[in-house]
């Protein structure tokens, strides 16, 4: 019994290592089409330094790109983005969702937008004066966090 559960153990960690790797290119046509439309759209002219094919075992494709010019954008397996960190720069306006562009100018004017992440719960998003904001999937205000 002992050695079945140490043949399987290696089995499944066999299978794991062989199906789940990653992979790195430069070749946009590695991304799904509608990740090369939102490159297309919102860096037009950003290089890519790096492009990183996440293959998970029982999880989808996730890709991770980063530009020349230090952003970070990362898509899910349909190629949408669930995260874009611009670091010191704004984010481009167009991937904010309206109510959070509008609660942000009228509450922080004199900030912007350098990071932003799609989850399930709805977005996150940090200001260049490192305030974190929390907003729900319609873009409605939930919470704020201050850096110490």
């Amino acid at each position: 019994m002992k050695k079945l559960l140490i043949i399987l153990l290696l089995a499944i960690g066999a299978v794991t290592h062989v199906s789940a790797f990653d992979k790195y290119t430069l070749d946009r046509n590695n991304l799904p089409e509608a990740a090369r439309e939102f490159l297309n759209e919102h860096f037009p002219k950003a290089k890519v330094s790096m492009i990183k094919v996440d293959k998970h075992l029982l999880k989808k494709t996730d890709y991770d790109v980063k530009l020349v010019n230090g952003t970070k954008i990362e898509f899910n397996n349909a190629g949408k983005w669930t995260s874009v960190d611009c670091k010191t720069r704004e984010v481009p306006q167009k991937i904010i969702l309206k109510p959070i562009r509008n609660y942000i100018s009228k509450n922080f004017p004199q900030t912007f937008v350098t990071s932003i992440k799609k989850k399930s719960s709805g977005y996150e998003v940090e200001l260049n004066d490192g305030i974190e904001l929390k907003f729900n999937l319609l873009g409605g205000f939930k919470s704020m966090k201050m850096d110490d």
